[in-house]
């Protein structure tokens, strides 16, 4: 995460796309992946005017209730002193809505963000803080814990508040997305998991999930072993079944595949070259995208000519 902590009076944000749970690691683990939001937000002597282009395009008729103006003007409030006169906003998205790949969590992290680097005592908000506000609203940290920091991302909660610590990825994985064009509330996805499971799944889990932080910092060649879920996947099913069959298509030919966050895209993890070949099989019906994991996380940069976002 790059900030900025010194007042201006505008800022370009770019935000990744993340994939939480990653098969076992289940409201744990996250990634971030290189597919971003690019937004400015620029302080105004009045009012409220939101732009938007790419994925979401219906949001900017939300006002004050779009989720950048919501996050931001909490976050401001939390910093202290009046809010400002007035907002514009401008957003090029990239990353689906609804589809698993954490657009909530990077709209979320934006308008946070925006607000600590546009306030004239920002500096005082530190990255604990931004973690838990962001927790707060998003209700869980496994997205936007990676979307902070980049690579991959472990979160807990403790007495104090969310916790996260940050991984290096192993050079050799590739993540590939496919999304569906159907979208998935998560609060649908979440509603069909049991209040309570087996214990032999539990502990599988736990190993599993110990397995997978091994083979994506450095033994990619154990991720079919490591991306093995006994906890949401299965119970989420019904709710996408083409995602789950191609979960299950994908992983009898040896391709370690999993749902991205609570679906319906499916994250695979690929060796170079190999990207192609299994999109050629899937059908048209999903939007393939070759991705790697960002490093970086949110970064935040004052407005100028270089900085000025584009739909490119």
């Amino acid at each position: 995460m790059t900030a900025r902590h010194d007042p201006s009076v505008a800022v370009h944000v770019r935000a990744p796309a993340t994939s939480a749970n990653l098969g076992p690691g289940f409201d744990a683990l996250g990634l971030a992946l290189t597919l971003y939001d690019d937004v400015e937000v620029e302080l105004a002597d009045s009012g409220l005017w939101i732009g938007v282009t790419g994925e979401g395009e219906e949001t900017a008729k939300r006002g004050e209730q779009h989720l950048i103006v919501r996050t931001f003007r909490e976050a401001y409030a939390l910093i202290g002193g009046a809010p400002p006169p007035g907002l514009r906003i401008r957003c090029v998205n990239r990353i689906p809505h609804a589809r698993g790949l954490g657009s909530s969590s990077a709209a979320t992290v934006v308008g946070i963000l925006a607000a600590r680097a546009l306030h004239p005592e920002g500096g005082r908000f530190t990255d604990a803080d931004v973690l838990a506000l962001a927790t707060r609203i998003e209700g869980h940290p496994d997205n936007v814990a990676p979307c902070l920091m980049g690579g991959l991302t472990i979160a807990w909660h403790t007495g104090a508040g969310p916790r996260t610590t940050r991984l290096d990825v192993a050079a050799g994985v590739r993540p590939v997305a496919f999304v569906p064009e159907h979208r998935l509330a998560t609060e649908r996805a979440r509603g069909l998991l049991p209040e309570t499971v087996p214990h032999a799944d539990a502990a599988a889990n736990s190993g599993r999930a110990a397995l997978l932080i091994a083979a994506l910092t450095g033994r990619p060649e154990l991720l079919l072993d490591a991306t093995e879920d006994r906890l949401h996947q299965a119970y989420r099913a019904p709710a996408m079944p083409e995602s789950a069959a191609l979960v299950e298509r994908l992983r009898a030919r040896g391709v370690p595949a999993v749902i991205s966050g609570a679906g319906p895209t499916v994250l695979a993890f690929v060796s170079d070259g190999e990207g192609d070949s299994i999109g050629s099989e899937v059908g048209t019906s999903w939007h393939i995208h070759p991705l790697n994991v960002d490093p970086h996380g949110a970064c935040v940069q004052p407005i100028n000519q270089e900085t000025r976002v584009s739909g490119e």
